[in-house]
């Protein structure tokens, strides 16, 4: 199982989704930082003016064409935004824990639904030993009538109910493996197995011992273990903190801002003549045309059509739904593991009790067959003997596999390594 689960890993398609989204949350988190950096743009231009325009060397106003290569380098840098970015800085580090989360609670669940589907193929591969082994009995029986016809000892017609159990249970074999093959087929897509139709695997299936039974198992203190490091809880918390994040971020633009800027710039100019009339070079152009400027610039909102005191309000409704979807799914966990320690109690009952039903059974069996052979009973009788027996082996078998996934989730919710996801 182990290694299913490694494979399903490696080559599910939908958690490569998450990886993908975990990987973008990632960016978004460095981006942010990356924001406190300061703006650095260089610009230029090539234009060529037709008709009446603007020297811009003397600023004179000139029909002439001429041209212009204008440069220059800016740069700009927040001082003051409200701690906007710092809070953004923050939110964007939960929402990426939270993908992180999420990306590792889809791998759990994937190791659930493999677990699930392995011990699927466990359990009808124990139906179809159970079937083949009531086919044989079947058989034999068959074989015992028709010698005993051949004896004189029995008549024709007991040939026929012989004939008609032991199609019956072949039917029975033929539906058991039909079943086999759909549960193994449900793995192989799990897994994204390609090119194969079929998967064989190593029974994973063991006596559970008293000591590993925990009686009276508390809700309460299997819910605490898990509250600690349960993905989908942790990745709804981060969530929930980045909205409270948010909040400050909305709050932010209600501060003024304050912006420090500066820059350099320069040109090359078609209308920048000597006093022989001829365009200087433009190396020369270049250093005598070089302007800086440098300032800071205030803004002060005051009426923005209330939009960031509206903003301030979706932030904090936002926070209070991501609140509320952390109790929500907190809830449901906890009910998850209700339901799982009732079904673990139920279970060390139904164990017992199934294991006891299998050894009855087989004995009446047993009873029965040898009272077949003798000719004291009918084969109808005998069916219905087998039939049961065939019954409590199946009930047991499907108890065994319920108490076995029962206790792995169990384990699960403890904390306790089931799965090697890493």
């Amino acid at each position: 199982m182990d290694q299913c689960i490694s494979y399903a890993l490696e080559n599910n398609l939908q958690l490569k989704d998450f990886n993908y989204t975990e990987q973008a949350g990632r960016e978004n988190y460095r981006q942010s930082i990356r924001n406190l950096l300061p703006n650095v743009n260089g610009e230029s231009s090539y234009t060529v003016n037709f008709g009446r325009s603007t020297d811009p060397f003397t600023n004179d106003v000139v029909t002439t064409d001429f041209f212009q290569n204008p440069f220059s380098l800016q740069s700009s840098i927040d001082l003051f935004q409200g701690f906007q970015k710092m809070n953004s800085i923050k939110a964007s580090k939960f929402l990426y824990k939270a993908t992180q989360q999420e990306t590792l609670q889809q791998k759990y669940l994937l190791a659930f639904r493999v677990m699930q589907a392995f011990n699927n193929i466990q359990f009808f591969e124990g139906l179809v030993a159970i079937s083949k082994e009531q086919l044989g009995v079947s058989q034999s029986n068959y074989d015992l009538v028709a010698k005993q016809i051949e004896l004189g000892l029995m008549a024709g017609a007991d040939l026929y109910e012989a004939e008609s159990l032991l199609l019956a249970d072949k039917l029975n074999v033929t539906q058991s493996e039909n079943q086999l093959a759909g549960a193994k087929l449900l793995l192989i897509q799990e897994m994204n197995l390609e090119e194969t139709s079929d998967i064989e695997i190593f029974s994973s299936i063991t006596e559970k011992s008293e000591s590993e039974n925990e009686l009276n198992l508390s809700s309460d203190s299997v819910y605490s273990k898990a509250r600690e490091f349960l993905p989908v809880l942790k990745a709804q918390e981060f969530r929930a903190k980045a909205a409270k994040k948010q909040v400050a971020v909305a709050r932010g633009r209600l501060y003024p801002s304050l912006l420090a800027f500066a820059g350099i710039g320069t040109g090359y100019f078609e209308t920048t003549r000597d006093t022989l009339g001829n365009t200087l070079p433009f190396r020369e152009q270049f250093r005598d045309n070089t302007s800086q400027f440098i300032g800071v610039r205030l803004n002060v909102p005051i009426s923005n059509g209330w939009s960031a005191r509206s903003r301030v309000k979706q932030a904090k409704i936002d926070r209070l739904r991501a609140e509320n979807n952390l109790e929500i799914q907190e809830q449901v966990v906890f009910q998850e593991i209700q339901q799982l320690v009732q079904d673990h109690n139920s279970l060390l009952v139904e164990l017992e009790q199934s294991a006891q039903n299998v050894k009855a059974q087989s004995l009446a069996f047993t009873i029965a067959q040898k009272r077949y052979e003798k000719g004291l009973i009918n084969a109808i009788e005998l069916f219905t003997a087998k039939n049961l027996f065939a019954n409590a082996q199946n009930t047991d078998l499907q108890v065994r596999l319920r108490s076995e996934v029962n206790k792995s989730t169990l384990d699960f919710y403890k904390g306790l390594p089931i799965f090697n996801i890493n």
